[in-house]
């Protein structure tokens, strides 16, 4: 990292972390925009008025089908968000980093300008928009990842810190929103976004490689505005080697650490991978956080108006609240820190022990896995307390808890499995987690219908599946002691 790539590594840092902060995870910013929504009337005409009421009739109509649309677009683009990531993953293996890029423009350009001409009497078009918004943000993420790889022993850091900023794009939702009370239009602020797709565009072609950054990183690599057309084809082969002799010694499987193996062994196939009970287990431990903090996000618009007996000023301050918290790029680079100084700890005492990277690897990402179900056990508790003062705590851990569920994910796929794989398990595992994140729907309209607009029922069923996390880190910590007293244990 030394020398005369340094400059344009913390250049391709910063600016990936900008692209990240500003577009990639603006989704989840969706209750600062359903306020702005409702204040354009977009599908009020579903509304049913309540017939006991007189005069203004329209103001206090009975929304429910209204509460259903934004609660179903907001369900059907997270899923998008989550499975296209699959083919997505595939896209950046196979085509590399700047066709990927290009895609993620193509899509993401598409939907701002959707939405900045959309109208009361075109809201339907939102259900192609977000979905589309959501795919080009996480194809931005994925492509960012791969900085981290720059940075060497400081890797982790960087990962969980591009997933901190993906969370803290939602605060550009409030951004529109608090525009839009001071008499910005919503049009010109989605067109605003759009005309930023050049910057997008300078940003592929100057700054990210066209290929993938390789890790460990080979002498004298170069990308962006240092590359040269001479050494593209020799730095691929370097880099495939360095690949090649990075997996041969991480990511043995236990039965291919037993001594006397001495003979070279065949690489493992994708699908391998993708059935072991490593990577079957942290799905699992995803998908049931993950679909908490969507119904969380899905239904805080509905469950503020509840809470607040229907004050839209109490509700927009504690929308605002809300997204003012999302700021996770300020949390999750404690949870890369953490990886990281464990996963050096380790190393130290590998070289005492005589024991493989790989454990030391593993054993680097117990403390984040435990402590990120955790965090979601609090934050399922503060939630199912109906005292709205309580709901600062809860948007606290709740950003705390998202940014230490992504950076933990990211960080566990780079660790646990051969980085030729990384694009297509992420996206596997964000697919697989997406079909679970469907279940925000039906359990929404199982709290507006029998419970009555009571979430505490709903919320109680959610909690033995956050108490079922816990047993991904400690399946993780019994593996390690496994193969740290028995390196020829197969697990």
């Amino acid at each position: 990292m030394a020398g005369r790539g340094l400059p344009l590594h913390l250049a391709t840092l910063l600016t990936g972390l900008l692209e990240c902060l500003c577009f990639a995870g603006v989704l989840f910013g969706w209750p600062s925009l359903v306020f702005v929504f409702k204040k354009e009337h977009y599908f009020e005409k579903l509304c049913e008025p309540d017939a006991g009421l007189i005069g203004n009739a329209t103001e206090q109509a009975d929304c429910k089908v209204q509460y259903e649309r934004f609660s179903l677009i907001f369900t059907i683009a997270s899923f998008m968000n989550n499975f296209m990531t699959f083919p997505s993953g595939y896209i950046f293996d196979r085509f590399k980093t700047t066709v990927a890029r290009l895609i993620a423009i193509f899509f993401y350009t598409t939907a701002t300008l959707i939405i900045a001409f959309t109208s009361t009497g075109s809201a339907v078009l939102l259900f192609l928009a977000m979905p589309l918004l959501s795919v080009g943000g996480i194809l931005f993420l994925i492509t960012n990842l791969q900085i981290g790889n720059l940075f060497g022993q400081h890797r982790s850091t960087i990962i969980t810190l591009y997933n901190g900023a993906f969370d803290s794009s939602s605060a550009v939702f409030l951004i529109i929103k608090l525009l839009y009370e001071k008499g910005i239009s919503l049009r010109a602020s989605f067109i605003f976004l759009s005309v930023c797709s050049t910057w997008h565009v300078a940003r592929t072609f100057l700054l990210m490689p066209r290929g993938h950054i390789p890790y460990p990183l080979p002498p004298n690599y170069s990308y962006g505005l240092c590359s040269g057309n001479g050494s593209t084809k020799e730095e691929k082969e370097t880099a495939e080697q360095e690949n090649r002799e990075l997996q041969s010694k991480e990511f043995l499987s236990a039965k291919e650490e037993t001594p006397g193996a001495g003979q070279q062994q065949e690489p493992r196939s994708f699908w391998s991978y993708a059935f072991s009970r490593r990577f079957a287990w942290h799905l699992v431990w995803l998908s049931v956080i993950q679909l908490w903090h969507y119904l969380f996000i899905g239904t805080l618009n509905f469950l503020l108006t509840n809470m607040a007996q229907e004050d839209k000023e109490l509700v927009s301050s504690y929308t605002n609240a809300f997204a003012f918290t999302q700021f996770g790029v300020l949390v999750a680079p404690w949870n890369g820190m953490l990886m990281d100084r464990l996963k050096q700890k380790y190393q130290k005492e590998a070289r005492k022990t005589g024991s493989s990277t790989s454990v030391v690897a593993l054993c680097s990402m117990v403390p984040s896995l435990a402590l990120t179900s955790l965090l979601s056990l609090g934050f399922v508790l503060c939630a199912s307390v109906p005292i709205l003062p309580l709901q600062y705590l809860t948007f606290i851990l709740q950003v705390i808890s998202r940014s230490f569920l992504y950076g933990s994910n990211a960080a566990f796929l780079t660790v646990a499995f051969p980085s030729e794989h990384f694009g297509k398990l992420f996206g596997l595992v964000m697919a697989l987690s997406a079909v679970v994140s469907l279940l925000q729907f039906p359990i929404f309209i199982l709290i507006k219908g029998p419970l009555q607009n009571y979430p505490f029922y709903g919320n109680v069923m959610l909690l033995p599946a956050i108490l079922l996390t816990f047993i991904h880190p400690f399946l993780v910590y019994q593996e390690c002691h496994a193969r740290k007293d028995s390196p020829s244990a197969i697990v």
